[in-house]
């Protein structure tokens, strides 16, 4: 079994860290990392991405956005994304992760769109979508 995991979104306030919630919650023992391709350094989850986390017994409101680096791409053994444009832009910057970076919605062939500064039904969709991918992978890992 995989230890150690990365989910990735732009931002790092709203999609990776409920990633990285669920993440934490379904593999207790492994260790999951959140961050961005362009993060908002140091700011918290969204508040709408914290309300639906807190709905769902999940309490992200210690997260600080941080920026991904090449060494946290190192410690990974896979790197999750939310887009196939993430996964290109990743690989661009680092062409040593090839292989070990997946969309997080791999098995079911879909993106996680950002909800960010929309209403709160498109930060509900993210969760679902984010809850289905997570489900998909937790039993590959």
């Amino acid at each position: 079994m995989m230890q150690n995991l990365l989910v990735l979104c732009v931002g790092n306030i709203c999609r990776s860290p409920m990633a990285q919630a669920l993440m934490l919650r379904a593999l207790p023992g492994c260790q999951v990392a959140s961050a961005g391709l362009s993060a908002m350094i140091g700011w918290s989850a969204d508040p709408l991405a914290q309300e639906i986390a807190s709905e769902h017994d999940l309490d992200i409101s210690g997260h600080r956005a941080q920026q991904v680096s090449s060494q946290m791409c190192r410690h990974a053994e896979l790197i999750l994304v939310m887009e196939q444009q993430h996964k290109l832009e990743l690989e661009q910057r680092f062409s040593w992760v090839r292989g070990k970076v997946f969309r997080l919605g791999y098995f079911g062939d879909f993106d996680v769109p950002d909800p960010y500064r929309q209403p709160r039904a498109a930060f509900d969709h993210a969760w679902d979508t984010i809850n289905r991918g997570v489900s998909d992978w937790i039993q590959h890992i």
